[in-house]
């Protein structure tokens, strides 16, 4: 599947988009009885089934229960796989509440990789018009054949830094 979230803005966790006020967050590993399927464009229940997977939420410390995003990541033994990444409906298009959320994700993706010795590696392919997007937003180049894409090392600390600075890295 191709991934076609876009990154919005990088923040320090995730912002209101009016306020610009900051909010802490926590990426923890999702439960299909968490998921309503008609919140979501994707099938999570699909992705949460998948052994080869594991789908993780963002929620903010504030207010645990309330899902601003998910991701979906397989782990291939040398690198971290990005299959599906989707903010909640109130966070998507130009009404959207939050700004940061895939970022936040896409940054802990990164964090899981370097934690597992992957040099912080993450591939993932990618939707053609959004190439350049991941390029500039995320410092993710083109590997391979086709659309697909990598989140390298150098790129993969700065994302780390940038959402989780506080931990050592």
């Amino acid at each position: 599947m191709k991934i076609s979230q876009k990154i919005d803005r990088l923040t320090n966790s995730i912002a209101n988009v009016k306020t610009k006020e900051s909010f802490k967050t926590e990426v923890l590993p999702v439960k299909k009885s968490e998921i309503k399927k008609k919140d979501w464009d994707f099938d999570w229940h699909k992705e949460i089934a998948s052994p080869e997977r594991q789908v993780y939420k963002l929620v903010t410390l504030e207010n645990p229960s309330i899902i601003h995003g998910l991701i979906s990541l397989g782990d291939s033994g040398d690198v971290m796989i990005m299959h599906l990444i989707e903010n909640s409906s109130f966070n998507k298009g130009r009404a959207k509440i939050y700004e940061g959320v895939a970022g936040n994700l896409v940054a802990y993706a990164c964090k899981l990789s370097l934690e597992k010795g992957y040099d912080g590696y993450l591939i993932f392919v990618a939707k053609t018009r959004l190439i350049e997007h991941y390029k500039s937003k995320l410092g993710a180049i083109p590997f391979g054949r086709g659309n697909q894409m990598v989140i390298e090392t150098q790129a993969s600390l700065s994302l780390i830094k940038q959402y989780f600075p506080n931990e050592n890295n």
